[in-house]
């Protein structure tokens, strides 16, 4: 009897709830699809930071097209960087090609003077029997650079000279066109302030005496060169660079006469200046027109074209060119008269 009144109890509630809301109890739905369905419905929330994947860092800017920062010829270049050049000179009219030993050794016509003569030297390098009055000659030079840093590089120059003598003092003989390897040059640079805008740097070079100097080609003797050298990007289009240093001989032929102590070989400053300006900044192929001022002060030595010292003496040469740009970097066709 007591089960029987607990079960009652029991349904009363249910029974209650159906006549009050007219509908049968809900029972849930546990199927698979009506889950999946559930949890689609259900609002996704982020992920932990720890699992979230990084966002990608933006893209580098696109390089700048920017020419070769030097675009002289005849001065020094200040810049540091790994790059081969190849230079081609022709000059004209050289009257006093053995002038301190710079271009040519000291004239072969000194070894057929008598040997009283005070000026006879049986060592004279240079060229001769004939007292070249003179010279045309040609260069090819192949030029090398190898940059160990953003401040340091070495570099080699390799020149091929032509030599072709036009006139010869009267009575003096003549001699022949010659061509060959000329004097082997190599040196190092140091940029005392290297920026992209502006180069300060320190240049040490040594010219080996590998031309033969009987055939015109080279000096016989060494030499060390010391240069300052300078380059300013001035704006966008302009740039300045600038040089200044000296020549110095070791050893070198005897001067006149042969029994005093003064050399004929001596000492050269060189100095120049020049300016380009890039008519298509950041154009894959442009013209760069070039102006450049380069004078050379003798300090001492000798030259035959007056049988005496050739100190005191200055050249200053103005040269005007333009090159052609390919690139950041590639230049070519630069003719300065």
């Amino acid at each position: 009897m007591r089960r029987t009144l607990l079960a009652l109890l029991l349904c009363l509630p249910a029974t209650a709830f159906a006549q009050e809301t007219g509908q049968p109890p809900v029972v849930p739905d546990r199927s698979p699809a009506a889950l999946a369905a559930a949890t689609a419905a259900m609002p996704s929330s982020p992920a932990p930071a720890r699992f979230q994947q990084p966002e990608p860092p933006p893209p580098p800017p696109p390089p700048q097209n920017r020419r070769r920062p030097s675009m002289v010829g005849y001065i020094g270049d200040a810049t540091i960087g790994s790059q081969f050049r190849v230079r081609f000179d022709a000059a004209f009219e050289n009257t006093a090609p053995d002038r301190a030993e710079f271009f040519y050794g000291k004239c072969g016509c000194y070894r057929g003077l008598p040997t009283s003569h005070p000026a006879y030297d049986p060592d004279a390098p240079g060229p001769g029997p004939g007292i070249a009055s003179s010279i045309d000659y040609r260069q090819l030079i192949l030029q090398g650079e190898y940059a160990a840093g953003d401040r340091v590089s070495v570099y080699g120059e390799l020149p091929f000279r032509w030599v072709s003598p036009q006139s010869f003092v009267a009575g003096t003989g003549t001699f022949d066109s010659s061509a060959g390897v000329g004097d082997l040059r190599v040196g190092g640079k140091f940029a005392l302030v290297a920026m992209p805008d502006r180069y300060v740097t320190v240049q040490l070079q040594l010219d080996a005496p590998t031309g033969d100097a009987g055939q015109g080609l080279g000096t016989d003797h060494w030499s060390v060169s010391p240069m300052l050298l300078y380059f300013q990007r001035l704006t966008d289009r302009v740039t300045f660079e600038s040089q200044f240093g000296s020549i110095h001989p070791v050893g070198g032929s005897a001067g006149i006469p042969t029994d005093g102590s003064d050399k004929f070989a001596g000492t050269v400053v060189t100095y120049g200046a020049g300016a380009s300006v890039d008519l298509m900044p950041g154009a894959s192929v442009g013209i760069v027109p070039v102006l450049e001022f380069v004078g050379w002060h003798v300090v001492n030595g000798f030259q035959t074209s007056t049988l005496g010292p050739a100190d005191g003496t200055d050249i200053f040469n103005v040269k005007i060119g333009a090159r052609i740009v390919s690139g950041p970097r590639g230049s070519a066709c630069d003719t300065s008269p």
